[in-house]
């Protein structure tokens, strides 16, 4: 009977892709990435489930003068957090599904 071959062999490689997904998540909840704006004005870091874990302004920044700029580098800084740590989700993803039947476009809860 060949296709319960075929099925034991599709759940096996399920199984393998179910481990290979929980050894990423660990992975990117100890990944941290960091975004800059403002030349290096301010730094924010988040991990890889997009917490930030770390704020850091320059002392030239804290000025009444300066607040909205401030504001805005924050979120700045923020967005390009957000985008590193989209990219590294990414790449554990492709290495945790590589040779696996995926569907494009499927998206495995990262």
């Amino acid at each position: 009977m060949k296709g319960l071959g075929d099925i034991g062999k599709l759940m096996q490689q399920a199984q393998e892709m179910q481990s290979k997904m929980q050894d990423a998540q660990s992975d990117l909840e100890q990944t941290l990435v960091e975004g800059k704006s403002g030349g290096g004005l301010v730094t924010v870091t988040l991990n890889g489930k997009g917490e930030m874990r770390g704020l850091e302004i320059d002392p030239s920044m804290f000025s009444e003068d300066d607040k909205e700029v401030l504001e805005d580098l924050i979120i700045a800084a923020h967005s390009e957090a957000r985008k590193a740590m989209d990219a590294a989700v990414a790449e554990k993803m492709k290495e945790a599904t590589a040779g696996l039947p995926i569907p494009p476009g499927m998206n495995l809860g990262f």
